[in-house]
C-alpha cells in the first residue's frame, strides 16, 4: 500500500510535498541561534564552499540584526536563500558542526540561513551598492546559479551584465530540477528578482544561444563572455526498449512535477534506475505522488551509491524499496512499459561481473532514468578555441570545459563555471566558482594589454 495518497488538488500536493526544511519563525530562529558556540576556528566555515562567516551571521540573527545576517551571507554566496534550502548541509556546514562530536544535534545552519535571507527578500531590503561603472559589458549565457552569481559579482565590480537564458524562468535547476520539498519555484524566482533589483543586471528570457553565429555576435558586442549553461538532458542507458512509453529521465520528471504539480502523471509501479541524488529525489517524489510501488535499482551495493545517505534515507522513509547489484538489460513492453529485465551481478576486483542465468523481470508501468546528465558538447564546440576535457580518467567527466585557475578558457574572452566545468556538483559550488570567475573576468578586462592575452 502506498505511503501517500495520490494528490488531486493543489492543497493535497502541498501537503504531500511539505518543505523538508520549513522556514523558521523569529522565535525559532532566536532560540536556535542561541545554541551556537560561535567557535573561533569555526569548522563550519571551512566546510562551506563559499566560505560564509557562519558564526557571524548566526550571532547577528541572535542580536536581532536580520539585515546584517543576510548581508553577511550574500557577501559570500549570491545564491544564499536557495543554498539555505537545497545545500546538503548534513554533509557540509552542519556535518562539520562541533556538536557532532558530543552527540548533540548540530546547529540548523541551513534553516537559519534561509530565515535571514527570506526576511530581506520579502522586505525588498537594499543591502548593496554596485561598483563605479567601468564601461565594460559582459554577456552571461545561462540564468542558473552560476550565471546569476557571476552577474551579481560583476555588477559589484562595476561591469554591465546581460544574461541570455533559453527558458522563461531563471535559476536553472533550482526551478527545473530540485525536488519541490526542498525549494519552491516561487522562492527560487523571488530570490533572482530580488538580486536583479539589487544589482540591475539584465535578463533576456527565451533567448537561447544556439550556435556559432550567436557566439560571434556576443564576441562582437561584449568585452567578455561567461558560460554558465550547466549540463544537458539525462544520459541514455543504451539498452533495448528505452524508447517505450513510460520511460522518462529522472531530471525531466522532476521538471514536469515542479511545473504541473498534482497534474503530473505517475505510474502505479515505478522503477528508478540509478544511485545518485536525482534518482533519490525521483523516487521520493513518485512515492509522494501516490505510486503504489517504487523501486530504486542500482548496479552496485548501497555503500557505492553516489547519493548522500540522508537522501537515500528520505527515499526509504517516503516508501521506496531498493534492489542492489542488478543491471538493467532491457525495458519490456509492447509500446508501453510493462517491466524491466535485470541480470544480477557481483563485484570482482573492482569490476562488475554479470551472474549467468540470473535474469529476472521486475514488473512496472513507469521507468525513471537517474543515469546522470550529458554534457552540451555540440554547443560548446561551436566556440572557437574552447577546449573540452576529452581524456578524463572518469568517462562521465569528459566534455567538461577546461579552465585555468581564473576560470578562463583557452579562448581568453570566454570564462566558465558551474556544472559545465565541474561536471555536476551542488548549487553552492556553482556560486563559489562563478564568483571567482567574475574576478577572473575583472582582471582580464583591466589587463594593460588584453590583445596579448
Amino acid at each position: 500500500m502506498a505511503e501517500y495518497k495520490k494528490p488531486t488538488t493543489e492543497q493535497e500536493f502541498a501537503k504531500n510535498f511539505h518543505p523538508k526544511k520549513p522556514l523558521m519563525t523569529d522565535t525559532e530562529a532566536y532560540y536556535e541561534s542561541s545554541r551556537c558556540l560561535y567557535c573561533y576556528d569555526a569548522p563550519c566555515i571551512n566546510a562551506c564552499p563559499t566560505g560564509i562567516d557562519i558564526p557571524n551571521f548566526i550571532r547577528q540573527i541572535n542580536d536581532g540584526n536580520k539585515d546584517g545576517a543576510a548581508k553577511t551571507i550574500y557577501e559570500s554566496n549570491w545564491m544564499g536563500h536557495a543554498c539555505g534550502n537545497v545545500c546538503p548541509t548534513e554533509e557540509l556546514c552542519e556535518g562539520a558542526c562541533v556538536y557532532n562530536h558530543s552527540d548533540v544535534k548540530p546547529i540548523e545552519i541551513g534553516r537559519l540561513q534561509a530565515h535571514a535571507t527570506d526576511k530581506v527578500i520579502r522586505a525588498k531590503k537594499k543591502l548593496f551598492i554596485t561598483g563605479k561603472p567601468t564601461g565594460k559589458k559582459v554577456a552571461v549565457i545561462g540564468a542558473g546559479p552560476a550565471g546569476i552569481a557571476a552577474a551579481c559579482e560583476l555588477r559589484m565590480l562595476g561591469h554591465g551584465v546581460d544574461i541570455y537564458e533559453a527558458r522563461e524562468k531563471p535559476s536553472g535547476l533550482c526551478v527545473y530540477g530540485v525536488a519541490p520539498y526542498k525549494l519552491t519555484n516561487e522562492e527560487a524566482v523571488d530570490e533572482v528578482a530580488y538580486l536583479q533589483d539589487q544589482f540591475g543586471f539584465n535578463v533576456h528570457y527565451k533567448k537561447p544561444v544556439t550556435g556559432r553565429a550567436d557566439f560571434e555576435r556576443l564576441e562582437k558586442d561584449y568585452d567578455a563572455v561567461f558560460i554558465g549553461i550547466g549540463l544537458g538532458g539525462t544520459s541514455a542507458l543504451g539498452i533495448p526498449g528505452e524508447d517505450k512509453n513510460g520511460v522518462l529521465g529522472a531530471l525531466e520528471f522532476v521538471e514536469v512535477l515542479r511545473n504541473k504539480h498534482h497534474a503530473t502523471l505517475v505510474g502505479n509501479k515505478v522503477i528508478v534506475l540509478g544511485g545518485g541524488n536525482t534518482a533519490m529525489d525521483a523516487a521520493s517524489e513518485s512515492c509522494r505522488m501516490g505510486a503504489e510501488s517504487v523501486i530504486i535499482a542500482y548496479r552496485r551495493g548501497p555503500e557505492e551509491m553516489g547519493a548522500y545517505s540522508f537522501e537515500f534515507d528520505l527515499a526509504k522513509k517516503s516508501g521506496s524499496k531498493a534492489l542492489f547489484n542488478v543491471t538493467p538489460v532491457e525495458v519490456m513492453g509492447n509500446g508501453a512499459v510493462t517491466g524491466v529485465k535485470f541480470i544480477r551481478n557481483k563485484a570482482a576486483y573492482g569490476k562488475i561481473e554479470a551472474i549467468p542465468g540470473s535474469e529476472f523481470i521486475e514488473p512496472c508501468d513507469m521507468v525513471l532514468l537517474g543515469t546522470g546528465q550529458g554534457k552540451q558538447v555540440d554547443l560548446l564546440e561551436q566556440i572557437a578555441g574552447i577546449a573540452l576535457d576529452k581524456k578524463g580518467r572518469i568517462l562521465d567527466n569528459r566534455g567538461r570545459i577546461v579552465v585555468n585557475e581564473n576560470y578562463q578558457t583557452n579562448n581568453p574572452k570566454y570564462f566558465a563555471a558551474g556544472d559545465a566545468v565541474n561536471g555536476g556538483v551542488e548549487v553552492v559550488n556553482a556560486a563559489a566558482e562563478a564568483k571567482k570567475a567574475a574576478h577572473g573576468i575583472h582582471a582580464y578586462l583591466n589587463a594593460p594589454d588584453r590583445s596579448s592575452k
